[in-house]
């Protein structure tokens, strides 16, 4: 009787290990064979999932680091409708916290060191390999750190509306209160902001009617491009508080003593400097910028503020495209230092 029990076992063991067959309505279906618009989540940190989506195929293959920190890829995506058609192959990629990829509690995560091994865990995960890097804002921030540790990829990059140091940052900041607040827009600011009333309308409004429409996109709020009024709406404000400060003009978070600019000579690969006259960023700063790094051009939109690629579209993206095709071809010239 045991050992009828034991074949009857052996027999179950041996029929378990037999292969399934295959469904024949599923044919030769495999997981990388299914369409998804491009859509593509990549590991990162070996337990969080982060969103990328390619738009376009050709040779120039260029990844887009949003600004933040704690934003979105969404206001980027009229570089839908400049790149692919001249034959470039671009990279959505919402970070760590962001937009459509995981977001977990663990504050710890928030800060530009783990940001800067996370997009090379983006770059492996995605394949690139002498591809291109456009950095917006916090973007190109993240963009410089990265390219410090592991610029043998890249094959040229784009810092777009970034001085090279917070300090910089924080200090026209004060300029652009002081030259776009009459007396008594700077009465109220200063009261509000004695009693950290940030949340109120009335800060609100100051906020953005005498600042933001003026040097972060030139159009009145009402006529902002939906794609960026969404970005703000998807903001992870947990990030953004802890890293920049509650907003544009109180920088407080832990990259608040960031400083570039002895680095930026080590950064060889083809650099465009693009930012707008009429920026939060000092215009005079990004020519600094582009002074100190050995093999950059410098362009700033003559209409154009943090938002360059909406409030002066056309300047902005023939600057990029400019660049990224002549690089590309070996006909990059820099400018003279």
């Amino acid at each position: 009787m045991k050992r009828q029990i034991l074949l009857v076992v052996m027999a179950a063991l041996l029929a378990c290990k037999q292969p399934q067959q295959a469904d024949p309505a599923m044919g030769n279906t495999t997981a990388d064979s299914i369409k998804t618009g491009g859509n593509r989540l990549i590991s990162v940190d070996g337990k969080f999932k982060v969103w990328t989506k390619k738009v376009g195929n050709g040779k120039i293959k260029v990844l887009l680091l949003h600004g933040g920190p704690g934003f979105s890829h969404d206001y980027m995506e009229c570089f839908d409708d400049f790149l692919p058609k001249e034959g470039m192959e671009i990279y959505y990629y919402d970070q760590l916290g962001c937009g459509n990829s995981d977001a977990p509690a663990d504050t710890s995560l928030w800060n530009t060191k783990r940001y800067v091994e996370e997009v090379e865990q983006v770059r492996k995960g995605l394949g690139l390999e002498g591809f291109y890097i456009v950095g917006h804002s916090w973007g190109t921030l993240l963009a410089m750190e990265y390219l410090h540790k592991y610029q043998s990829h890249v094959k040229g990059v784009v810092f777009s509306n970034m001085t090279a140091s917070i300090g910089d940052y924080v200090d026209y900041s004060a300029t652009l209160k002081k030259k776009l607040f009459t007396a008594r827009d700077r009465a109220i600011y200063d009261s509000l902001d004695r009693r950290k009333a940030y949340t109120t309308p009335k800060y609100t409004d100051l906020l953005m009617d005498k600042l933001y429409t003026k040097v972060i996109c030139r159009l009145p709020i009402d006529q902002w491009p939906e794609p960026l009024t969404r970005a703000f709406k998807k903001a992870n404000q947990t990030i953004y508080v802890q890293m920049q400060g509650v907003d544009e003009f109180h920088v407080t978070g832990n990259f608040k003593d960031w400083d570039f600019w002895s680095k930026l000579a080590d950064i060889k690969i083809p650099a465009l400097v693009l930012g707008g006259v009429y920026d939060e960023m000092n215009p005079e700063s990004m020519k600094k910028e582009g002074r100190l790094l050995p093999n950059s051009r410098t362009y700033l939109c003559p209409e154009g503020s943090h938002m360059a690629m909406y409030d002066d579209q056309q300047c902005y993206f023939n600057s990029l495209t400019t660049f990224l095709k002549e690089v590309d071809e070996g006909k990059f010239k820099a400018d003279a230092k």
